[in-house]
């Protein structure tokens, strides 16, 4: 049996715990717990790439849709 699967959304999830990919290695590469508003970001918008160096770690939804306007205005897609 496979130790993850591929949710709705295109996000890997843990399938013992449910846990998505992307968090667990954040919370890895920051040394704590990430909190319930914390939003994990792939730099490179792949969800498959979830590599310590292509995530980043907003404290909020705000602030990481701030991310996707700039970008938008940047390269015309959110």
């Amino acid at each position: 049996m496979a130790r993850w699967f591929i949710d709705e959304k295109g996000y890997r999830r843990f399938s013992d715990s449910g846990k998505t990919a992307h968090r667990w290695v954040a919370e890895s590469k920051l040394g704590r717990t990430l909190k319930s508003g914390d939003v994990v970001h792939h730099k490179n918008r792949d969800k498959s790439d979830n590599s310590g160096g292509n995530l980043w770690v907003f404290k909020n939804q705000k602030q990481h849709d701030k991310t996707h306007r700039r970008d938008k205005l940047r390269t015309g897609w959110w």
